[in-house]
């Protein structure tokens, strides 16, 4: 009590004229018309601007909820694509096969561990066997080649980036079909070499690089990167510089690719052999 007596007695002043003063306020705001309106118009703004910040601040806090819902509905176009271009196309396909002969087949998934600056980088997604995850499933990212999976625990699976030094990809450049490997030399982390090109082959800066198919691994046509210089090292192939598609630095949803087919392949694989 001493202390809020205290507390008047040394503020008295200013609290009297900020009575004073909200009094004068209240007056000159409902007894003129100019000045009322003026009022309301900037409370108007003030609480309009609040509003804003809030809403602003809880669209921030939904965006991991949104990516999550934006990357599942990504994954289901991309399945509902592959069944309907495999159905049109296709005019020998049973009809009584459920999945409509659809190939392959996408789930959506979400980086829990990734690196990209050692020479061999892996990544986890938080996806296992109980998801139906295995290995040897492709992971693509911003329609990008990713990289393998190459273990799997029942909620999370372990996978080779395309940063390391033992992966390899069939690529091709899709203007003229010519195709080789493609292979990461450890260096930038943006870029990649494609090998085995004949030097006969006309090419452009700019091409497109993409996967051939030729493998049970990853689908066929998926983009890698685009070609941004090459040379001839004094073999008869170039050496091929690719820009990468995909930022690896910037991973956070994949989408891993189930080759429904690929146990057949495997078979007959090994029956040539």
């Amino acid at each position: 009590m001493r202390n809020l007596l205290n507390f008047l007695e040394r503020y008295n002043n200013l609290i009297i004229f900020l009575i004073l003063e909200g009094i004068a306020v209240y007056f000159l705001a409902t007894r003129n018309y100019y000045h009322n309106t003026r009022t309301v118009n900037s409370v108007r703004r003030l609480t309009y601007g609040f509003e804003e910040n809030i809403s602003n601040m809880r669209s921030y806090f939904r965006l991991h909820e949104i990516n999550e819902n934006l990357a599942s509905e990504n994954t289901a176009l991309r399945n509902s694509i592959n069944r309907l271009v495999r159905n049109s196309s296709s005019v020998f396909f049973s009809v009584s096969d459920t999945i409509y002969q659809q190939q392959y087949q996408y789930t959506t998934a979400r980086l829990t561990d990734n690196s990209v600056n050692k020479q061999k980088n892996f990544f986890i997604i938080n996806k296992g066997t109980r998801h139906g995850l295995e290995k040897d499933m492709a992971i693509i990212a911003d329609g990008g080649v990713a990289g393998v999976i190459v273990g799997c625990s029942e909620n999370f699976s372990v996978a080779m980036s395309l940063l390391n030094l033992d992966f390899r990809v069939s690529a091709r450049i899709r203007s003229n079909g010519y195709f080789g490997s493609l292979s990461w030399d450890g260096r930038d982390y943006r870029k990649a070499t494609l090998s085995d090109i004949p030097q006969h082959v006309v090419f452009s800066i700019g091409d497109t690089i993409e996967t051939t198919g030729y493998s049970a691994v990853f689908p066929e046509g998926v983009m890698v990167g685009t070609v941004t210089d090459f040379e001839k090292p004094g073999s008869d192939f170039y050496t091929i510089t690719v820009l990468l598609k995909t930022d690896y630095r910037k991973l956070h949803f994949v989408d891993v690719v189930d080759n429904k087919k690929k146990k057949e392949l495997i078979e007959l694989d090994k029956q040539i052999q």
